[in-house]
C-alpha cells in the first residue's frame, strides 16, 4: 500500500487535497477510530485520511465519484479491508451500510450543503460524523439564535444533530490551495433528545419562508402561514426576525400549521 496517490485535482468535483501531516494526525486523533467501527469515508481523494484509517480499522468503506481515483485506490489498498463505492454520495443509499455508521470526509465545497441535508435523512443509521468544510459553512452550522451566522442551514441541521466546531485548518494545508480556510465539524444525531415535527415537509417550508427575506419580520415572511393573532397564541413575537427563533419555536409553528391544514382537510 502506498501513501502517495498522484492525481490532478478536478474543478468540477471541487477537489482540494489535504497534504498537511500534522493536520491529518489531529483529525485522526479527533475521530479516534476503533478497529471494529463501521466507518465510511466520503471522498477519499489522495488517501490522506484513508491511509491511517485503513491501518487502524478492520474494514473501511469509501465513496468516491472520480473514477480515476477509484482505480488508484483499487491498486494501492488491500481490497479485503476496503470496500469502494464508485458513485455520487448525493445518490448513495447509506442505509445499505447498516447502523452505527461513523462518517468522515473532506467534503468538496460545491456539494457540502446539499450533502449535509441529504445525510440528515439517514440520521437513524449514523453514530457520528466528522467533516472538513469551508470554515464559514461550519460557523453557520453551529451558530446560535440571534447571531449573524444563524440561518436556514443552522436550523435545519440543529433540528437533527448536535454539532461542534473542532479544528480550524489553514488554506495552505491543501493542494491546490483554496481561497478560504476550512474547519472540522463534529455532528451527532440527537436521537431520543430530538424534537420531531409532525410534518417535516411543513417544518422545512416554514424555515425556508422565514429566512427567505431575513431582514423582514416574521409577520411579513410567514404571512402566508400565520395571521397576526396566531403568533400571540403561539407565544411568538411577530415583530422578531427569522434569526431570533430557536429550533423548538420553529417546530411549534410548524406543528400548529400542520394541525390547521389537517382541520381544513377534515372539514372538506
Amino acid at each position: 500500500m502506498t501513501t502517495n496517490i498522484r492525481h490532478k485535482a478536478r474543478k468540477r468535483f471541487g477537489q482540494n487535497f489535504l497534504i498537511d501531516r500534522q493536520v491529518i494526525a489531529s483529525i485522526i486523533n479527533t475521530i479516534h477510530p476503533r478497529p471494529d467501527d463501521n466507518l465510511v469515508e466520503i471522498g477519499p481523494g489522495l488517501g490522506a485520511l484513508t491511509v491511517p484509517l485503513h491501518q487502524i480499522l478492520s474494514h473501511l468503506t469509501v465513496i468516491e465519484i472520480d473514477r480515476d481515483i477509484v482505480e488508484k485506490l483499487q491498486r494501492n489498498f488491500s481490497q479485503d479491508k476496503l470496500t469502494i463505492h464508485s458513485t455520487d454520495a448525493l445518490k448513495f443509499d447509506f442505509s445499505v451500510l447498516g447502523g452505527n455508521q461513523r462518517i468522515v470526509g473532506n467534503l468538496p465545497y460545491n456539494i457540502s450543503t446539499p450533502l449535509l441535508f441529504y445525510l440528515g435523512q439517514y440520521a437513524a443509521y449514523i453514530q457520528d460524523m466528522h467533516f472538513m468544510l469551508q470554515k464559514e459553512v461550519v460557523e453557520r452550522m453551529v451558530a446560535r439564535p440571534s447571531t449573524p451566522d444563524y440561518g436556514r442551514l443552522s436550523v435545519m441541521l440543529q433540528y437533527r444533530f448536535a454539532m461542534e466546531q473542532i479544528l480550524t485548518v489553514p488554506a495552505e494545508s491543501f493542494r491546490p490551495i483554496p481561497k478560504v480556510e476550512s474547519a472540522i465539524v463534529y455532528m451527532c444525531p440527537l436521537g431520543k433528545d430530538a424534537l420531531v415535527a409532525h410534518s417535516e415537509a411543513m417544518f422545512s417550508r416554514i424555515v425556508t419562508a422565514a429566512f427567505s427575506q431575513r431582514r423582514k419580520t416574521l409577520r411579513n415572511t410567514l404571512s402566508g402561514y400565520l395571521a397576526y393573532e396566531e403568533f400571540n397564541c403561539l407565544d411568538i413575537d411577530a415583530s422578531q426576525r427569522a434569526e431570533n427563533l430557536t429550533v423548538s419555536q420553529y417546530v411549534r409553528i410548524s406543528d400548529y400549521c400542520s394541525s390547521q391544514s389537517q382541520k381544513c382537510i377534515n372539514t372538506d
